[in-house]
């Protein structure tokens, strides 16, 4: 059974880093949360994987200042929050049709922006 577990977490923890990568990408894929997921799930899973997420020179910080209580830092905050209000205005205006969805992405939207503006901001050494 442990071993059903384990490769059950690896598989989410997976599935939650690839969709954490496609976050930063993608704005309405909150990052944080989805890396937080897979480091978790590696840490009961696989310390191998889960020091080289840990490790890793993209978003290890992330996590482990997260973790830490640290905080977000100011400058992923004003990235994140800007490019998920870019890309969710652009589709507003111009792909989406129905007022009813376009009312629901400016929640979802919303939503997030209080999520990642109420985080404890990482002020980095030398900033």
């Amino acid at each position: 059974m442990k071993s059903i577990k384990k490769a059950f977490l690896l598989i989410i923890g997976s599935i939650s880093l690839g969709l954490g990568i496609l976050g930063i990408i993608l704005p309405l894929l909150p990052t944080t949360p989805l890396l937080l997921l897979s480091a978790a799930c590696y840490i009961r899973s696989s310390d191998k994987l889960y020091q080289w997420l840990i490790t890793n020179k993209y978003v290890g910080s992330y996590i482990l200042n997260y973790r830490s209580g640290k905080g977000i830092p100011l400058k992923a905050k004003i990235i994140g929050v800007s490019l998920l209000w870019v890309s969710i205005l652009y589709t507003i205006i111009f792909v989406v049709p129905l007022v009813i969805v376009k009312i629901l992405l400016f929640l979802i939207a919303s939503y997030f922006t209080w999520f990642i503006l109420k985080q404890k901001t990482f002020r980095e050494i030398g900033n």
